[in-house]
């Protein structure tokens, strides 16, 4: 991870983090904080925020503002935060079960708020943390700890639910593709309104284990034959990006954002007095 990355976005006496070995969120957050530092954001500035789960924990390596807060409603906080104080960079780090299960309306708020909220999701397809219970991104058919003899369900893809609810950025990375993710995440960051990177990670202990998808390193060079590229896409033929996940910039769209409005009224009503 480079010593001048570790020793300037890290709190080294948390380290070294506790995640499995293989698990691709360590991957994801060494990529948040390259993207920070890219952008060159003063550390004081930032306010990371998570809830529960095992992306949550990322919060407590990073050095910043961090606020650890309830399953689920970690985006309830953090508009909170930045409501409260505008001139934050508010990120969000959450988990497919945490932000799309029981944070799930909170998620839908906040992209029809069009929020100035960076939410980066940890998409292991799993509730890893507390067992490896199905979430709502587990494909249909595959097993967890409450799905012994399969998903039933259909998953949802959080990038079309948050572009529909009216989230103004949404793009896509993979652990695998480490560099282009963080170039993505950078994006997030930089864009003004809600935005949101799904990012996918993987879960060899117990999404891997459960269904047979071999080790970790195998798990992690399935997302290369997995996806492929937005940019791309329009010229590859029908049969090779078929079932295809798509993966960079999805969304990119300029709207009135909610923080910027709601200090319009309170200066409105301040004029008033």
């Amino acid at each position: 991870m480079g010593s001048q990355l570790v020793n300037s976005h890290f709190r080294l006496q948390r380290l070294p983090h506790i995640w499995c070995p293989g698990c691709g969120h360590g991957i994801i957050m060494r990529a948040l904080a390259q993207a920070i530092d890219n952008l060159k954001l003063d550390k004081d500035k930032i306010c990371l925020v998570s809830g529960i789960g095992c992306s949550s924990r990322a919060p407590g390596y990073m050095d910043y503002n961090t606020l650890h807060t309830l399953h689920g409603r970690a985006l309830a906080f953090a508009t909170g935060v930045k409501l409260a104080n505008p001139d934050l960079k508010v990120i969000v780090i959450t988990g497919d079960g945490d932000c799309t299960a029981i944070g799930g309306n909170h998620l839908i708020h906040a992209s029809r708020r069009n929020i100035d909220i960076t939410t980066i999701v940890f998409n292991n397809n799993i509730y890893g943390m507390t067992g490896g219970q199905y979430s709502p991104t587990t494909p249909t058919n595959e097993f967890g700890t409450t799905a012994p003899f399969g998903n039933i369900d259909q998953p949802f893809d959080i990038c079309k639910l948050v572009d529909a609810a009216g989230a103004t950025f949404v793009g896509r990375g993979t652990a695998y593709h480490a560099i282009q993710l963080s170039k993505l995440i950078e994006q997030a960051i930089d864009h003004t309104g809600f935005s949101l990177v799904d990012a996918i990670s993987t879960c060899p202990t117990y999404y891997g284990r459960k269904n047979n998808k071999g080790s970790a390193f195998e798990m992690l060079n399935a997302l290369k034959d997995a996806t492929i590229d937005v940019k791309v896409v329009d010229k590859v033929p029908p049969e090779k990006k078929k079932d295809k996940i798509l993966t960079g910039i999805l969304k990119n769209t300029t709207e009135p954002e909610y923080a910027a409005e709601y200090l319009k009224i309170i200066e409105k009503l301040q004029k008033g007095r």
